[in-house]
């Protein structure tokens, strides 16, 4: 894998998701790190995060729909921190999750709301 391409999708990963979080997940499993980073010739820090064309705010879009359509909740929170990060509006974030309910379930919509509203609270300084 380019070792360019891994430290700048590295250094994007670290702005979207928290420099504390990611070198923590290094820390605990740092081989299934680098193992997943490296999946796809870097799809995960390079090609995939790394990459130019859609831009943060629409690749942190597109991460709330398919997280929360998949169940994810630890990780639908952390990239709810982040898309706010990436500049995204709660406006935005709960216009995805009301698409989510309209092409998955309403359950998955409910429980994506609910981790936003916990991500909102805790930056608003409410928990």
């Amino acid at each position: 894998m380019d070792r360019e391409r891994f430290e700048t999708g590295l250094e994007i990963r670290k702005s979207v998701l928290g420099r504390k979080f990611v070198e923590k997940a290094f820390r605990e499993c740092g081989r299934l790190q680098r193992r997943a980073a490296g999946v796809g010739d870097g799809v995960l820090m390079g090609r995939g995060v790394g990459a130019p064309g859609a831009g943060q705010k629409t690749r942190s879009l597109l991460n709330l729909a398919m997280i929360s359509l998949l169940n994810r909740p630890h990780e639908l929170k952390m990239h709810v921190a982040g898309a706010l990060r990436n500049g995204v509006t709660r406006d935005k974030i709960k216009e995805v999750f009301l698409a989510v309910m309209i092409y998955a379930s309403v359950p998955d919509c409910v429980d994506s709301f609910r981790i936003a509203r916990e991500v909102f609270n805790e930056i608003d300084g409410k928990n």
